[in-house]
């Protein structure tokens, strides 16, 4: 996790900023009443430690001072440290502070791009060298991080130093001066060696493994196949680019789930595009051609991922269930633009309409998403953190055709964002997602990530505006007749009336439905007394927002229409009278301790 620190409001447009253009990051407020951070920390200093010794990279929109205060008692091993980098407060200067080399350099140089700023990097080998040895490329992988510092302090003093590259290009350094014959070397290899004395072992993203396995192959068989072969071999796993397999493959666990452990993407060709690469196979397959369209899956899913240009350096090697193939690529393999990635679905509740009332995980995922599906009023609500989406609108009732576009869109690769109102998974379209998935089987969806978020619901910003009223047992029920037939509704009335819940009404009325808010009042009355408070919430969260209290036996129609959130008492529910205005709150049996 990014934590970023906004301290105090004059920072919290920077740190804004900074959580809508780093998907990954999440907002900590540290002191007072800050709007929009969802959490707010009356011990600062404590707070900054606790997240640095978790490991945790800390973005502190504050004074310097501030964050090196708070961490200077948990600094004790360099190794180890996260990176830490402080942003003025109006985002002119982005500052590493710690971990330079282990992403704070470049996460500086990242912040003072986004915001207009200047990055003050003061590590010298940045400075003079105009690179950091252990912090190379993305894809790449350094084998041996504390080799980076003599080799480089040799550089920056002048001394000869050997470059050896054995795999794929060193490029980035060739603006560097090296020496035939040194005794402090780099070698670029894809091979797992032991490292000399004073030698730094760069592995480059040039090979790419292609996998094949029966469905449901055990993933820890898959696994044990790669990890003997890459012993066998004695190939470095840092030199690895991608996996790589057939699109019948997509959802596969066991090669997902290698993926994962191997901290590299996953990438799916179609069976013509593997056909393509029948030329270059060592161990083509006529069984693999009849059943999936394409001699081999292995063999070809690593050469179409390494490029034309590729060798194929281990054929195709097999376990019970699994097969294997590596092939080398001549230069480092870019897999952002090869073969088709599962895609990412986040199916977002935003709350109920203000930021303040959006999770930090919710905007997270919707900075990460290119795509955005919803009610367009609701991705009106998301205001300036839906800059720069594709936005797909429908109109209110059209529910499953916006799941199912969602899904499309997964489906071809992108990350989408399916935004809700309120919490995704209370009478929203978390429901529909699955269900379609179930009905429809559709093979384009197959293998996107899904990954449901919650928000604060309308129930909870309601019983939140008017006190406490659910803080005992309490039920939601929706009265729309549309997909629940009304004698089903009737009965689950007559049961939280017998139960005496606290009961929270969604879809109270419509411009349809004009007698089922009157007829479920009836029915509550008969296990509750005409004065129960009754709060109606409106357009909550909203600039429009508006809230009552009412008793039951008052209720009618004309209280409510479908932005309005609806929770009646239970009999135990209380109205009280605190500082010039109505409370509401639901007993949890403390008066009888007290």
């Amino acid at each position: 996790m990014i934590a970023v620190l906004c301290v105090t409001p004059a920072a919290l447009a920077t740190a804004r900023t900074i959580i809508r253009l780093l998907p990954e990051a999440e907002l900590h407020g540290l002191s007072g009443r800050i709007d929009d951070a969802p959490v707010v920390f009356s011990d600062t200093k404590a707070h900054i430690g606790q997240l640095f010794k978790d490991g945790h990279t800390i973005i502190g929109v504050c004074a310097a001072g501030i964050l090196i205060r708070a961490i200077g008692p948990h600094l004790i091993d360099k190794q180890a440290e996260p990176a830490v980098v402080a942003v003025a407060p109006d985002g002119s200067s982005a500052v590493p502070l710690l971990g330079g080399h282990h992403g704070a350099n470049e996460l500086a140089r990242r912040l003072a791009e986004m915001l207009g700023g200047h990055a003050a990097i003061t590590t010298a080998g940045d400075l003079k060298l105009g690179v950091a040895l252990d912090e190379p490329p993305p894809g790449w992988h350094v084998a041996n991080p504390a080799a980076a510092k003599p080799v480089a302090a040799a550089l920056l003093a002048g001394k000869p130093v050997r470059l050896e590259v054995e795999a794929g290009d060193a490029d980035w350094l060739s603006h560097l001066s090296f020496a035939e014959d040194a005794e402090p070397s780099v070698r670029v290899t894809d091979h797992a060696v032991m490292a000399e004395d004073r030698e730094l072992l760069l592995n480059p993203p040039v090979l790419a493994l292609g996998v094949g396995c029966e469905r449901d192959c055990d993933p820890a068989e898959l696994a044990a196949l790669v990890r003997d072969t890459l012993e066998a071999e004695a190939l470095a796993p840092g030199a690895i680019a991608c996996i790589a397999s057939v699109d019948l493959k997509i959802d596969e666990r066991a090669v997902l789930d290698l993926a994962r452990s191997l901290g590299v993407p996953a990438r799916f060709f179609t069976a013509a595009r593997l056909n393509e690469e029948a030329p270059r196979l060592k161990n083509p397959s006529d069984i693999v051609l009849k059943e999936i369209g394409c001699p081999g899956v292995a063999e070809g899913a690593a050469l179409a991922a390494a490029g034309p240009e590729a060798e194929l350096v281990v054929p195709k090697t097999k376990s019970k269930r699994a097969t294997l193939a590596i092939a080398r690529a001549p230069h480092a393999i870019d897999p952002a633009r090869i073969g088709r990635a599962p895609g990412r679905l986040f199916v977002v509740g935003i709350g109920p309409g203000t930021a303040q009332w959006r999770t930090p995980q919710a905007s997270a995922a919707i900075a990460a998403a290119s795509d955005l599906v919803g009610y367009g009023l609701y991705l009106d609500l998301l205001g300036e953190a839906a800059a720069g989406k594709t936005r797909h609108q429908s109109d209110l009732g059209a529910e499953a055709d916006r799941a199912r576009m969602a899904l499309d869109l997964a489906g071809q690769g992108k990350s989408v964002a399916l935004v809700c109102s309120g919490d995704a998974g209370i009478y929203a379209l978390a429901t529909l997602v699955f269900e379609l998935i179930e009905r429809e089987a559709n093979p384009v969806w197959r293998g996107t990530d899904i990954l449901v978020i919650p928000g604060v619901s309308a129930l909870q910003a309601a019983a939140a505006r008017a006190g406490a009223p659910v803080n005992h047992d309490f039920c939601t029920i929706s009265l729309s007749d549309l997909l629940t037939p009304w004698e089903t509704i009737e009965k689950r009335l007559h049961a939280a009336a017998e139960a005496d819940f606290v009961v929270c009404f969604y879809n109270p009325v419509s411009k349809r439905r004009r007698d089922q808010l009157t007829r479920a009042r009836d029915i509550l009355l008969t296990g509750r007394p005409a004065e129960t408070p009754v709060i109606l919430a409106r357009q909550l969260g909203r600039p429009e927002e508006h809230m009552r209290i009412i008793a039951l036996g008052d209720l009618t129609a004309d209280d409510a229409d479908m932005l309005t959130m609806v929770v009646v008492g239970s009999s135990e529910s209380r109205r009280i009278a605190f500082n010039g205005r109505d409370w509401v709150y639901t007993p949890r049996g403390y008066a009888k301790k007290l």
